[in-house]
């Protein structure tokens, strides 16, 4: 029982260096005008802090409602245009299929023939999204569990780090220049801030009781909506609460690494790089392709088929104002389709 509250005691500790480490990280991208500066900030912090074996840890109470406040804020994005928009959106879905299937045959012949992983440790490791499911599926079929959620946590991390710069070579524009203005806190009243509680709670039950995949976020996501669309309330989230949510979801992006050796982070982020790499290329072909054929930006297109996590990808699109409801729209699309193919093709076993 003693080591037992000692080891919670190490680990909450952890925990807020590390949220102070990543407070730091996205004050100094903040000031030295980064885009998504607070989520840049953090997960660079703590994953430097990881690298040097510094005592950062991790929470995984901290995510769950750090994502109820992400989609509290996306329902707040939606209203009766994004039932029209979903019906002209479906080539787009469509060539996201594509592109899944590209980017991962692409990604596991990069990790079995050049990396030499073995073969159900490189195709779960391929596979552009589903971080835990990937993880339980491939330790089920003999996978290396620790090289799958690493490489996992590395694509989100490299992604995350990469798409402003790429946004801004692809597009010639600046992602900075399209952040949000600035809510302070004494925007929202009190009725506001009782609707957002009320929001966050039942969203959460809401998910949790169907059972909906990433139940935190598009539980009051869908409540949000709801909400917003009937007129009841029209809050807006304060960009205050947008920062805080972006350093802990930044932070708990870096203390993923917390815990493993120098040597082998830096060995699984290069092998990362290549994968990442490959499924950005590809993104990248299809983003530019598809602006013809759906009414969307290229820099909507490259930020919805860009293989980050859901939270992550919905915040950076919140932040930086891109097509908001067809990132959300194509990045849970990306997440079943990713599953479901993960889960047949599985089946078939490894060679």
């Amino acid at each position: 029982m003693i080591n037992k509250r000692h080891e919670d005691a190490g680990l909450k500790s952890g925990f807020l260096f590390a949220l102070a480490l990543g407070t730091v990280g996205g004050a100094l991208f903040t000031w030295i005008g980064m885009p998504l500066s607070w989520m840049l900030g953090a997960m660079t912090a703590t994953a430097f802090a990881s690298i040097l074996n510094m005592p950062v840890k991790g929470s995984r109470l901290a995510r769950p409602p750090m994502s109820a406040v992400i989609g509290t804020m996306l329902g707040s994005q939606f209203g009766p245009h994004t039932l029209d928009g979903v019906v002209m959106w479906w080539p787009a879905i469509v060539a996201l299929a594509c592109y899944l299937l590209v980017a991962a045959i692409l990604c596991n012949i990069y990790l079995r023939r050049t990396i030499h992983l073995d073969p159900p440790t490189a195709f779960f490791s391929a596979m552009p999204g589903g971080l835990i499911d990937m993880v339980l599926l491939g330790v089920e079929k003999g996978g290396d569990e620790r090289t799958i959620a690493l490489m996992h946590s590395s694509r989100i991390f490299l992604v995350v780090l990469s798409l402003p710069p790429l946004m801004t070579f692809i597009t010639g524009a600046e992602p900075g220049a399209r952040v949000t203005e600035w809510r302070p806190l004494s925007d929202m009243a009190l009725m506001d801030v009782v609707w957002f509680l009320v929001v966050l709670g039942a969203g959460i039950g809401l998910g949790r009781l169907l059972r909906l995949p990433a139940p935190y976020l598009i539980g009051p996501m869908l409540v949000s909506g709801v909400l917003h669309w009937s007129g009841i309330s029209g809050f807006l989230v304060p960009s205050t609460v947008i920062a805080v949510a972006q350093v802990v979801l930044g932070t708990t992006v870096g203390c993923r690494f917390a815990g493993t050796s120098s040597r082998r982070i830096l060995r699984i982020l290069l092998t990362s790089a290549g994968s990442t790499a490959i499924m950005l290329s590809v993104a990248v072909v299809f983003a530019i392709a598809l602006q013809f054929i759906v009414d969307i930006p290229v820099e909507g297109i490259l930020l919805a088929f860009a293989p980050g996590g859901l939270a992550e990808m919905s915040l950076v699109a919140l932040s930086l104002n891109v097509e908001v409801a067809f990132v959300v729209v194509s990045h849970i699309s990306r997440i079943g389709m990713v599953i479901l193919a993960a889960g047949l093709v599985s089946r078939k076993g490894f060679r």
